[in-house]
């Protein structure tokens, strides 16, 4: 089979602060993954604030440029597409939808007319019945019809809804991968499963790849077939969901798990907060590790012993 989607030794580095305060900022450290275009999945990057899966993401859609490393759609680098064609062919294959469904749509501009102008830009749709079809069609797939959006503003529809809205946008061109940056951190904890079930229908029933970034672990859980867990710019555990769920072995993917709360005597106890000392260890030999394969499938960065270290 071959891959869709190829990330290889990819980094980036913001340099930040002034002239007399500049520093270096490791945001994404050499990562490396690939998606197969004919095995749709849901592959899942994990993390705290600041763990660089957002950044991650950015690369892969282009809205970041690379320090470092290489990314390819189809086999071509996504930083060769530069002419409006090229870019307009990369979204085609690949389409974002973003954590805040109240931001990515203006308040004052009707929510049928991004649907609308994805259509025509991205489907060289022209006709006003194909047009339609198209965004009626889309949003049949996410559970809604365009006779219930149409000429309706974003306050009018729930953050439900909405975000609905902006995945059938999305999946108007009918793109192979979809990428979901929180897509659920911003909607009614009610609502969240419904976003996240149709996340998993998009691949069981359309083939669509989905890229799903959280740090929820009980969705990731739920619906993800590979997951990567990233802490502080590296990935220092990656592979099958399920094995690496079930028994995390690296100490930051132990903490995550450690830190999900449970039902279990609920409003009768006080909860204690997972102890980070051994993940902040591990994170400070993060530079000097590397990822080691396991018998189940899954990698995970181990720390280089230093030379000349006896046992």
């Amino acid at each position: 089979m071959s891959a869709i989607l190829e990330v290889t030794g990819v980094s980036k580095h913001f340099v930040m602060g002034g002239l007399l305060s500049r520093k270096h900022v490791e945001a994404v450290v050499d990562v490396s993954f690939s998606i197969e275009e004919e095995r749709p999945e849901v592959f899942t990057i994990v993390g705290e604030s600041g763990s660089g899966k957002t950044t991650l993401a950015r690369m892969i859609l282009g809205l970041e440029t690379i320090t470092t490393g290489d990314i390819r759609l189809s086999g071509q680098s996504v930083t060769d597409r530069r002419s409006r064609s090229a870019r307009l062919d990369f979204m085609r294959h690949i389409q974002p939808v973003f954590q805040n469904p109240f931001e990515a749509f203006n308040p004052l501009k009707q929510v049928d007319r991004y649907l609308e102008a994805t259509a025509r830009t991205l489907l060289g749709e022209t006709e006003e019945a194909r047009v339609e079809a198209a965004m009626d069609e889309s949003l049949q797939k996410v559970g809604l019809s365009l006779a219930e959006i149409k000429g309706r503003f974003a306050h009018e529809l729930s953050g439900g809804q909405l975000q609905r809205v902006a995945i059938a946008r999305a999946l108007i061109p009918n793109p192979s991968i979809l990428i979901a940056d929180e897509p659920v951190s911003m909607v009614d904890a009610s609502l969240r499963m419904s976003i996240v079930n149709l996340l998993r229908d998009l691949r069981d029933q359309f083939g669509v790849t989905v890229i799903y970034i959280t740090h929820d672990l009980a969705t990731a859980y739920y619906i993800s077939d590979r997951i990567i867990i990233m802490q502080e710019g590296y990935v220092v555990e990656m592979g099958p969901a399920r094995a690496v769920l079930d028994a995390p072995e690296h100490p930051y993917a132990r903490l995550l798990k450690d830190s999900v709360l449970s039902v279990a005597n609920a409003g009768q106890s006080r909860v204690k907060p997972a102890d980070r000392r051994m993940a902040q260890a591990a994170a400070e030999l993060s530079g000097t590790g590397t990822l080691v394969a396991r018998d189940d499938g899954r990698l995970v960065r181990v720390a280089t012993e230093p030379q000349g270290s006896t046992a």
